[in-house]
Formats: structure tokens, sequence, C-alpha cells
């Protein structure tokens, strides 16, 4: 689409440090816009004059805060001018948000007046909104026991960032644990981390261009009085169809005792072809909210409507209103029923300066700048799609990596505190049992771990004992046993006996040893149960058999 001639009534503020610096409609020289609704990222060019320098009176005072580090708040509003139409129309004003992304700044001296350059200094600034800038920097480490995801978001949101979510069902929630696991080196920041959880979950990132908020959703908004657009206001209308799934799903349970393979039919599939999604759980529950889940994911998308507009619209919108097409026969013959309501998801607009000769000079010297009017080459296009549509569009993320690792001590109420005892937890939701293990780390927060063999054959039962130093691995919302990482106090022997040594029981003066080691580079076998001063002993070594019982003095 060619860019056409148009007058914007146009307002820009920065504000940096707290202070509100508003740059002037005609000193706005160009910017760019590309709205989606998730989020928005856009460029600004303006200039500003400084004539301090042979005693003008105009002085550029965004300088000084532009050249610092601090945060750039970024407020565009743009509003039609239109004097065409029959009566005049109430305007409205498109409103965009940002924080500065990154910025320039070029000087240029346009003339000479009494020896001295009149200055002007022309700014860029990139923009985004304040989530895609904020949380794309943020890799919390964090776990979160008993919490809901609410509360997550709202202890990572910041002040800059605002939420309005609806989305009760997973957001409202307490879980047993919540574990955020973002590094630098996987790539997956906490804005990731977001919209890894929406997209997985089905739902909906919305931005709302009017409050200025985030909303995490489970279904789009479709409430409010669709605008009905102008046919003269738009120079072409494009029919998109876009990629249909041709595959169909089938999810399959690894549990050996609970094995299951259910199939996910899609009417547009080509057949033999599908995705598998492989689970293990013993949970019934898991697998069903999983076949509901990819059965929701599993839809066709329906048309969309590009929109190339030869003017800025009267009533301006942003992504996320409802509009009706205008039902005239040109819009009838593209075979989109004008009775529909659609959806705005996407615009962009890009306004370039007028050529040279349709720019007024300024009043002094030579100096040629934007007429009062901004007046700018503008291109604006719009991708709609119907109200009704399932498909989410949402910004590309990289997926969280995990498990992370993280040390731990096993938890067990049985028996006094120097007692090294295990105990086995009985999860009242699932009735399956757990360890329960203390988290240094965070706060000594307890979470809950399988209870099961872990890496030794069924036929050994060592449950973990009071006390252990643990490896655990830690998944958004589950985490189990890795590995151990030390030795039971007096289990530990000396290197020049070459020993094993199986130590089991309460404590060493309660409990039973069983060793296997060298004397005098001789094998020695001894078993031994002591309870306080009882001993009772079986030992083998080279010609002597000992069977020994005893109890020492109090």
């Amino acid at each position: 689409m060619a860019p056409h001639a148009e007058r914007l009534d146009l307002t820009l503020t920065l504000t940096i440090a707290g202070k509100a610096h508003a740059i002037a409609s005609a000193d706005v020289l160009a910017f760019e816009l590309d709205l989606h609704g998730w989020g928005h990222e856009g460029r600004v060019e303006f200039r500003v004059l400084d004539e301090t320098a042979h005693g003008g009176q105009k002085k550029d005072k965004l300088l000084a805060d532009f050249l610092k580090p601090d945060l750039v708040e970024v407020a565009l509003e743009l509003k039609a001018v239109h004097s065409d139409t029959a009566t005049k129309p109430t305007f409205t004003s498109l409103k965009v948000k940002g924080l500065g992304l990154d910025k320039a700044l070029t000087e240029e001296t346009v003339a000479q007046v009494k020896g001295a350059g009149i200055t002007y200094r022309h700014y860029t600034l990139r923009f985004v909104d304040p989530a895609r800038l904020l949380w794309t920097q943020h890799f919390p480490c964090a776990l979160y026991t008993q919490k809901t995801l609410q509360d997550v978001l709202d202890a990572h949101k910041g002040d800059k960032i605002a939420l309005a979510n609806d989305w009760d069902a997973q957001l409202g929630v307490t879980c047993p644990l919540i574990f955020l696991g973002l590094s630098p080196e996987s790539g997956a920041s906490f804005y990731d981390f977001v919209v890894a959880f929406v997209h997985a979950r089905n739902g909906v990132l919305a931005y709302d261009y009017t409050a200025q908020n985030y909303q995490l959703r489970a279904a789009k908004a479709a409430t409010g009085t669709p605008l009905e657009l102008r046919s003269q206001d738009v120079d072409a209308v494009t029919v998109v169809f876009p990629e249909v799934a041709r595959h169909d799903v089938a999810i399959l349970n690894a549990a050996a005792e609970s094995p299951k393979n259910q199939a996910i039919t899609n009417a547009q599939a080509v057949t033999g072809v599908r995705q598998d999604v492989l689970l293990r759980t013993d949970i019934a529950n898991d697998v069903q909210q999983r076949v509901t889940l990819e059965t929701a994911r599993l839809k066709v998308r329906g048309l969309e409507v590009d929109l190339s507009w030869n003017r800025f619209p009267t009533v301006a919108f942003a992504p996320g209103a409802l509009v009706k097409l205008p039902k005239t026969a040109g819009w009838v013959a593209s075979g989109v029923p004008g009775t529909d309501t659609f959806r705005v998801r996407r615009m962009t607009l890009r306004a370039e300066p007028l050529p040279p000769e349709d720019l007024e000079a300024d009043g002094e010297g030579e100096a040629r700048r934007p007429s009062p009017e901004s007046r700018y080459l503008l291109t604006l296009t719009t991708r709609l799609e119907r109200k009704d549509e399932l498909h989410v569009d949402l910004p590309a993320f990289t997926p969280p990596v995990y498990p992370r690792f993280v040390e731990g001590l096993i938890v067990s109420e049985v028996g006094e505190t120097k007692d090294e005892t295990w105990q086995a937890y009985t999860d009242s939701a699932t009735s399956l049992d757990g360890y329960k293990v203390k988290m240094p780390l965070f706060a000594n927060q307890i979470i809950q771990v399988p209870f099961n063999a872990n890496l030794l054959p069924g036929h050994f039962y060592f449950p973990a004992y009071k006390g252990a130093r643990v490896l655990v691995a830690l998944d958004f919302q589950r985490a189990w046993l890795k590995r151990y990482l030390d030795w039971r106090a007096g289990a530990r022997l000396p290197s020049d006996g070459q020993g094993v040594h199986l130590l089991v029981g309460k404590t060493t003066e309660n409990g039973t040893s069983m060793r296997h080691f060298y004397d005098d580079n001789k094998p020695l076998f001894r078993l031994q149960r002591t309870h306080d001063t009882d001993t009772e002993k079986i030992e083998l070594k080279e010609g002597t058999l000992l069977i020994l019982v005893k109890e020492e003095p109090a």
C-alpha cells in the first residue's frame, strides 16, 4: 500500500525521572507503531530547537534528562483531522503508552546568526509495552508454597505493570508448589514464562490500550458495541485464510499400572498425521485434564481480513476493539458477510515526513520544519478476526528450561529430634505418599516429593532418613529426589580398611551396623546390633568366629 498525505492531531510526552517533557506536535518528524492484542512496540523521531548559543530564547530542556540512563516513559496520542465531512464529527484518539527501549541523538546546525549556529537536536526513541521491556530482563529463581499464580504475578509485576486478570480457574487456585527457575543462560525470562504459561493452558494474554493494563483470561473479551467502519476510509480489503491444522492428537500415559492411549480426532486431519502427547502419571484426572486441553487446542482457524486505509479513522480504535465492516456492494463481493462482527487483532502505522516542497519555512533563518498541522505520509493497516475466533495470537517466546537442582533436607516427625527416622506423608488430594523436604535456600519452605524407590531396585527398602542432605529436582509445579549428597553420621569408614558399611536404625547407639573391611590385609565381617548399653555382635575374621552378647554398665 502506498502512503498517503495525512494530517494528524498528535501529542507526545516523555517522562524521565518523574519530569514530563511535552514535545510540540510540529516537532514530531516521524513515528512507527506495531500494535497487537498482547502489546506493542514503536519508534518516534522528533527534533528540538536550541538557539541559546546566539542569545535566543528557545532552549532544549529535554537534553539533560535524555542523556541520563533513567527510565523513559512514552505517551503518544493520535487523532484524525478531517475537514471534508458533511458534519463535524466527534474525533476520538488512539493512545499508546510504553517504556523506552533504546534511544539516539544527533545534533544539526542549520543556520548562522551573529556568528553562532541554530541547533536542532534530532531525537530517536524506540519503545515497547512495559512488560516486554521489564519482564524480558527479569529472571527470578523463587519457590512458593501454598500460593496462587495470581500471588506470584503480583509479587513480580512491579510498579510499572498493571494487571487486571480474569482467569480464576488457573490463577486463583492455591498450589502446593510453584517454582520459578529462570536463568539468563537459558534465554527464558519472566515474560517468556508468562506467555508460555498462557500458551500451555490455552489462555489469552490481552493488553488493554484504554486502561493500559494486561489481562490473563480464559477467553477473549467479546463485549461492547461494535464500531461501524466507513467504506470511504478504507483503500483495500484482503481476505486471508490461515493455515489449517492437518493432524490428529493422541494422549499417551506411560504409567505401567494405568496406561492409556486416547485419540482426539480432527475433521480436517490427513490420515496418518498426528501429534502424540506423552505423560507419566498415576492420577487419572491429570490425563483427563490434558485430553480436555488438547481437544480445545485442536481448532480450525476462521478467515481473517486485512484492511489498508486511505486515512486515519475519525473514531480511533486499538487491537481488541470490535468492529463491523461496511455493507456496500464492493465489500459484500469480497465474500465477507456484512452481518459478521470482527475483532481488531493487529494494527501497523507508519508516518514519514512529507517531501521538502510540502514543508513550510521556519520564521527565522533557512530552517525548515513541519507545519503546525503535523502532516505526514501515513500508512495504516489492520488485521481483523471474527469475534468468535478461538485461535489466540501470542508473542514469540522461549519455553523455560526445567528442572533446576537445589539442595534440601529430609523431614520426619517420627521419634525424637536426634532420631534419624523416615516418614511417608499421604497427600489428601491424590492419596499418593511423599517425602517432605525442607529447602534452606528458600526460607526453609517445605515441599513434597514422591516417596518411591528412587535409584534403588524395589527389593531394597531404604527410605531417606531425617536430615539427609538431598538434591531436589524442581519443575514448575512438581519436584522429585534426584540423588543423595552425604553419608549418614557414623556410616563412613577409614579408607585404609577399604570397607563398606550398611548402617540402619535411628542412631548409631540405637540401630544395626553391618560392615566388611580389611584388617591387616585380611577380610573381616562384623554384624552388630546396639541399643543403648546392650550389644549383640557377630564377627568373622581369619580363623575366628565371634558371637558376643553383652550389656555395658549404665
